[in-house]
């Protein structure tokens, strides 16, 4: 009972965040509105004029992210596992994402936790690595935002007053957030052992049962950590984000001309626009999205000028190829593999009380 108030909890909190995000969207529509008359004409209009040959070449780099995404997990691994499954690892990836979109952020947990089992290895030396990877694509997000801030007035584009709070603010935030990912993981390179021996000397003066349990915990997440110890590793973990986040930018790039006849974008501004929505999808709401939209659509008409009904098909046609058109394929996957929405669910709540 206690175990399902918890999980009620957990949900409730991430329905309220969904449901702050889409009143921030809807605060936008309302602003719009009252300054002007929503043309309907012109969004579905929007979709005339779209060359969906683009559309369709987006889900090639998107697609192949996933893939960049299991060689990197590989390579998380291999401490614990010298040749781990890429297929496996790939189709735990989609799996995960499809939970993700259909759960939210706990949906985060099913793909460390499909690994896990998959490979044979402890589940928290997977969430380790999960941990591991949210930082790495943390760093490159932060890249991007940075040269978003470096650009942003040297390039043609208005700066409205709904985001000059963020021009203000934004280079110390992201100098301060690069030199604390950076910070974390030369301590985790360097001082993860030193650490867990701090850890566990401090956790000694528990009963020997519970002190044995968080040893083996500790011990085991210091594990899954251990493969930014290897130069070579490293390389290849920073070479496959670099990669990773160059197909984002390639499926973003192809949205872009599809909408060519509406908006017209250059390659600078889609990293511009890739920027500040890299940190608006840190909110997703179950089955719907949530903060990247929000961002995608505010971004576009206060930076770009683009008219609302021109930004909203955007936003919704970025968010498709960024986080549902993995799901058919998710699902297949996971019904292949004998799982349905229900066991995801249930695979979810089960890792997060690992």
């Amino acid at each position: 009972m206690r175990e399902e108030t918890l999980i009620q909890r957990s949900t409730w909190k991430w329905l309220i965040a969904g449901g702050l995000a889409l009143f921030a969207l809807a605060w936008l529509v309302h602003a719009k509105l009252a300054s002007s008359t929503f043309d309907w004409n012109l969004l579905t209009g929007t979709l005339h004029h779209l060359r969906w040959q683009w559309l369709a070449l987006a889900l090639l780099p998107i697609f192949a992210s996933y893939y960049g995404r299991a060689l990197r997990w590989a390579v998380f691994l291999r401490p614990l596992k010298a040749h781990p499954s890429i297929v496996g690892i790939l189709g735990a990836t989609m799996i995960g994402f499809t939970a993700i979109t259909l759960f939210g952020r706990p949906g985060e947990f099913v793909r460390p936790y499909l690994i896990a089992k998959k490979e044979q290895v402890p589940i928290p030396s997977q969430l380790a690595a999960w941990v591991l990877e949210r930082m790495f694509d943390l760093l490159m997000a932060l890249a991007v935002f940075g040269f978003a801030l470096t650009r942003i007035h040297t390039a043609t584009i208005h700066v409205g007053p709904n985001l000059s709070w963020v021009l203000a603010m934004g280079g110390r935030i992201v100098g301060f957030l690069s030199g604390a990912v950076l910070v974390s993981l030369v301590a985790m390179r360097h001082f993860a052992e030193h650490l867990r021996m701090w850890l566990i000397r401090g956790l000694r003066f528990l009963p020997e049962r519970h002190f044995l349990k968080l040893e083996r915990l500790i011990t085991t997440f210091v594990r899954g950590v251990e493969s930014t110890r290897s130069g070579g590793a490293l390389f290849l973990i920073l070479l496959y984000s670099v990669v990773e986040w160059i197909l984002i930018a390639g499926c973003f790039w192809c949205v872009a001309r599809a909408y060519v006849d509406v908006l017209n974008l250059t390659f600078v501004d889609v990293l511009i626009f890739m920027g500040f929505v890299a940190f608006g999808s840190t909110v997703q709401i179950p089955g719907i999205g949530g903060g990247a939209q929000v961002v995608a659509a505010l971004v576009l008409t206060e930076l770009f000028g683009a008219k609302l009904e021109i930004a909203t098909s955007f936003a919704i046609f970025i968010w498709v190829m960024s986080f549902v058109v993995v799901v058919p394929v998710g699902l297949v996957w996971a019904l292949k593999e004998g799982l349905n929405w229900r066991k995801l669910r249930d695979l979810g709540r089960e890792a997060s009380h690992e």
